[in-house]
Order: structure tokens, then sequence, then C-alpha cells
């Protein structure tokens, strides 16, 4: 364990010194790192501070020189029981709400612990921090809500957003999530309570991909909400206005945009999160020619999804150029995962991506997505609108159309009806049926749903954790095709090469990584995605191929180039170890 200086000589309650973070290699260059000289307190205020509390872990030399005598119970722990008694806390919890809540207090009193714990039991708590849980967290935000993890910018700050900025004690970040809560996973607009969301991102920034927790920023704009729940709540902690669009929005994002490069340089990552469909795709395509950014909805949902459609493949035979797709959903999601999948093949084949697109259906709330409708749909749904006759239901696109691949983002459950699943299962040997929408109430079909309807035929992914399903004596293990598999190891892979800007090559890269990282083992239970325990050797690959591809464009501003970037990936990411202090 690194030992770290901090100067005794202050009295308690001052300002002491701590030497580098260590959980990451003291002597590296690696920006992933931090810097050195981070400010700590002594006495009362160090167990007040969750970046450097140990809790009962601190030893009796550090009790004696850091004026912690009696402020603590005489017991000793290491934060290996700690972490025991913690987990055995959080299973006693019948309701999952009040887990979030413990772990979110967790991250208030000591950040180390609440990172180990996630990293060692990341397949329990995941969903308990993210997707589902973080959903019901948003909902009831403002009854919840204890003290501020992240910024709130709003409208009353127009004019003052980089002040806002400089006002987070932070200098150096390197990652910011930042979320209008418009479109809060399939939850629609909770306004200002989605700050659960770029929290909960973060969190899993550090934890799965070794970000360290003081470079990653959570941001909510508040622009006001047109939930009349909210606005009628006595306890919602946002404007209670409707919600700002036209110039009065983009004014504001556009001053934020500036204010982020002004304030933190070139190089942050600024990931857009749960934007509504209408601003989300215009914000990505304005911003990513003069910024670093990246929307996870879009892009990231889409890298997961063509690793897992890649992944699958493996299992029953050929390529991605001989599936034809069909999607219910033609939102942000829906049309992200088409569009890279277009470009996959476009890459792999040499055919014009307008013809790749061709392999491509999409049903949206009206439809199909034909030719004849094309006048009245919006700008990112024209690509998918082909020559077709018009079909009202999902049922008659199935049937129509014979996809051998179906891929639900409607934010619609039980839309993958036993008649929609029969009906894949009879003209598809292995049908391959991804039901990503979230949270579990969303989700289009149980994993049980589609093992059972298609007779043990179907390979399956959901968005969703769902438990393995038994049917006719065989145990199916679903996959989950959860974005936490590749945004942190892409943003770790964006960081330590100091790209400047994001390149759908990037995305593509991160996505034939993480295929590769699947195995026979997973595919002989069912599963197409590699299991969530090996998630920071995962991250580490994925940052290092997209650290590669960045490099190979010309994007990568770290020179020189690591000989080996997977073991510098690595040596980057951060790790959550109790220091010693003398």
């Amino acid at each position: 364990m690194a030992e770290c200086e901090l100067n005794s000589a202050t009295g308690p309650g001052r300002a002491a010194t701590l030497d580098q973070d260590p959980g990451t290699e003291a002597a590296s260059p690696c920006p992933a790192n931090g810097g050195s000289d981070v400010n700590a307190q002594s006495g009362h205020q160090l167990l007040r501070d969750p970046r450097h509390n140990k809790g009962l872990a601190f030893s009796e030399a550090e009790r004696d020189a850091h004026y912690l005598r009696g402020l603590l119970p005489p017991a000793i722990v290491s934060q290996e029981h700690q972490e025991k008694k913690i987990m055995h806390n959080l299973r006693s919890y019948t309701v999952p709400l009040h887990r979030y809540i413990a772990m979110m207090d967790l991250q208030e009193r000591n950040e180390r612990l609440f990172y180990k714990l996630l990293i060692d039991n990341v397949e329990e708590l995941l969903p308990v921090v993210y997707t589902p849980v973080v959903g019901e967290a948003c909902q009831k935000y403002g009854s919840i809500y204890r003290r501020p993890q992240g910024l709130y910018i709003s409208l009353k700050d127009k004019g003052k957003v980089l002040e806002v900025l400089k006002n987070w004690p932070e200098r150096s970040i390197q990652v910011i999530v930042v979320t209008d809560g418009e479109r809060i996973l399939g939850l629609g607009d909770l306004g200002c309570q989605g700050m659960g969301i770029p929290v909960g991102k973060l969190s899993l920034y550090t934890a799965l991909g070794g970000v360290r927790p003081s470079a990653c920023l959570p941001i909510t704009i508040d622009v006001g909400t047109n939930n009349e729940t909210l606005l009628n709540d006595e306890y919602y902690i946002g404007l209670r206005q409707r919600r700002a669009t036209g110039e009065e929005y983009h004014e504001l994002l556009q001053e934020f945009m500036n204010a982020v490069k002004q304030n933190y340089g070139e190089k942050v990552l600024v990931q857009f999160e749960d934007f509504a469909n209408h601003n989300a795709f215009d914000l990505l395509a304005k911003y990513s020619k003069s910024h670093l950014v990246f929307n996870d909805d879009i892009q990231g949902t889409a890298s997961v999804v063509l690793a897992g459609l890649l992944a699958a493949l493996r299992m029953i035979g050929g390529g991605l150029v001989d599936q034809t797709y069909l999607f219910l959903g033609a939102g942000e999601a829906g049309t992200g995962i088409a569009e890279l999948i277009a470009l996959e093949m476009s890459k792999h084949t040499e055919l014009p991506v307008d013809d790749c697109r061709k392999k491509i259906w999409l049903v949206d709330s009206k439809g199909l997505l034909v030719e004849s409708r094309k006048e009245s749909l919006q700008h990112f749904k024209k690509p998918f609108a082909h020559e077709h006759e018009e079909l009202k239901t999902l049922l008659e696109a199935v049937q129509s159309i014979k996809p051998t691949v179906l891929i639900g983002t409607s934010g619609v459950g039980k839309t993958f009806t036993q008649e929609v699943i029969e009906a894949m299962a009879s003209f598809n040997e292995k049908p391959v049926i991804f039901s990503l929408s979230n949270p579990t109430s969303h989700s289009e079909c149980t994993a049980e749903e589609a093992y059972t309807w298609s007779k043990g035929t179907a390979v399956f992914a959901s968005g969703s954790p769902f438990d393995p399903v038994e049917y006719e004596g065989k145990t199916f293990v679903p996959g989950q095709s959860n974005n936490a598999y590749v945004f942190p190891g892409f943003g770790l892979g964006v960081v330590i090469s100091g790209a400047i800007r994001v390149h759908d090559d990037m995305l593509l890269a991160a996505s034939e990584a993480l295929a590769e990282e699947a195995t026979q083992e997973n595919f002989d239970k069912g599963l197409i995605f590699p299991p969530f325990t090996n998630i920071r050797k995962i991250s580490a690959s994925i940052a290092a191929k997209v650290a590669a591809k960045a490099y190979d464009l010309g994007l990568a501003s770290r020179l020189p180039r690591p000989d080996d970037l997977v073991k510098y990936a690595e040596s980057c990411m951060y790790t959550p170890l109790y220091r010693s202090y003398r």
C-alpha cells in the first residue's frame, strides 16, 4: 500500500498536505492519475472528508499523528472487514431504493470504501447504483436529497455559467456527464431530479473505467420541466416552470459549452446524457466539430449493441451483412444503433453506407418507416425509410420483413408479444432478440418470455438484468446489453490518449474490443457478453483500442504514443485501496 505524507505539524481541523493520489502509479505521467498537493484536513475534519476518511481503519499511529485519538471507537478495522460489514447491511435491506440511499451515503462518507465495494461486488451493486434502481431514485430525488453531488446550472445562471463552473472545487476535470433531465431512462421528463443519472454514470467511470473520482463532474442543466406532477410536488428541488425551448434553451447550452472549454480546456470529455430526441441529435451534431463530446444514449448504446451482435454472430454464423434487422423504436438509441451497424457493415464489405442501411428497418409509434412517410419523418429517421407498403404494427412488420435480428428500443414494456417472438422463431433457427429498454418494467419482453416463446432457440440480451431461466432442463443466462460495458473504457481511452475529438471509428473499435472478450464458455450458457466480474480488464482493453484508433486518426495529443497501450491503460486506472499516512 502506498504511503503518503500528511503534515501532522498542523493542528486539528487545519489543512494538511497529502502527496499524489496513490491507487495509481505515483511516478507515472498518466493523465488519469491526477496531480499532487491535495489539501486534506486533520482531526474531526479529516473524518468528514470523504476522499481521505478511512473510518475505523486509521492505525494507532495515524490516530495520534492526526488528532483522531478519542474521535473514533478503539477498534481498528481493515478495509476488507469494513467492506464485509457494509455488504451484510446492504443485503439486509428489502427495498432496492434503501440500498441506493445507503450506497450514496457511503460515497459521501468514505469515497475509497464506496469504490472498493462497487468494484469487488460489481454484478450485485451495479443495478443498485445504476439502472434499474437509479430510475426510481430520480423519480424520488427531491424526497431523498441529502447534499449536492454535482453542479446545478439553471436559467437563473445565464450569463454567469463560467462563474458557476469555477465554484466547483476541483480544477483538473477530465470527464463531465451532463443532462437536462428531459428523457430520464424510459421515465420521461424528471427535470432537475435527473441528477441521479450523471452521478451514477460517473461512479461507473471510476469503478469500471478507473477514471479518478476528482476528475469527474456531474452536471444538471435545469431549464424547467413539463412534468406537472413535479411542478406540483412541494418537495421538487428544481425550477418551477415549464421547459425553456428554442433560442433561450440553445443560448444557455452554448454558454455552457463555451464555459467548459474555457475553464477545463480542449480535452475534457463532455458526455450528453438523457436529452430528448429533438435536442440530443442536434447537440451532438453541433458540438462534435468543436468539442470533445459523446452521447451515450446514441453512441454508447450503439457500440454495446453492435458488440453484442458481433458476438451473437459467432454463435449463429454469418456476418453482419447477411442479417436483416428490425427495430421497434426509432429514437436516439434505435437510430444510433442502426447507423453504427451500417457503418460497421460498410467498413468490412466496402459497400456504400446507404446500401448497408437498406438491410435495417425501423418501426416507430406510427408503424414501419417507409418511403411514403419520409416527408413527415424527423431527419434522423429518414435514412431508414425504405420502399415498402405501409405497415402499422410490429407483428405485421415481422411477418413481412422476416428479420433475423429483432431489437427493442421503444421504452414500452410487453411489446415483444408471444405472437411476435413465435413468428421470429418460425423462420429463424436461432432468432436474435434484444429487449433493450430500461428500466425492467419497460423491457419489451422478459428473458423468460423470450426463451419460452422461442422454445429455447432465442439468442437473447436485455437492457436491464434478468435472472437465469430454466427451460426444458437447460439453464439460459441472459446477457445484459449494458452501456457500462463501453462508456467507462471508452472514456479512459479518450483521457489517456488526450483525444481532442470523438470519431465513429473509435466507437467501432470499442465494439470490436468488447466482442472479442466473449468466450465459448459464455456462449455455452447463452451469454453473448462477458461477465461484469472482469469489467476492469475489459475496460482496459477497450481503452487501449480506442486510444490506438485516436492515435491512428491523428486525434491524440498525448505524445509520444505508449508502446503497450493495454499496460498503459491499466497503470492509469484508479484503485481505491486505503493509503497509509505518516
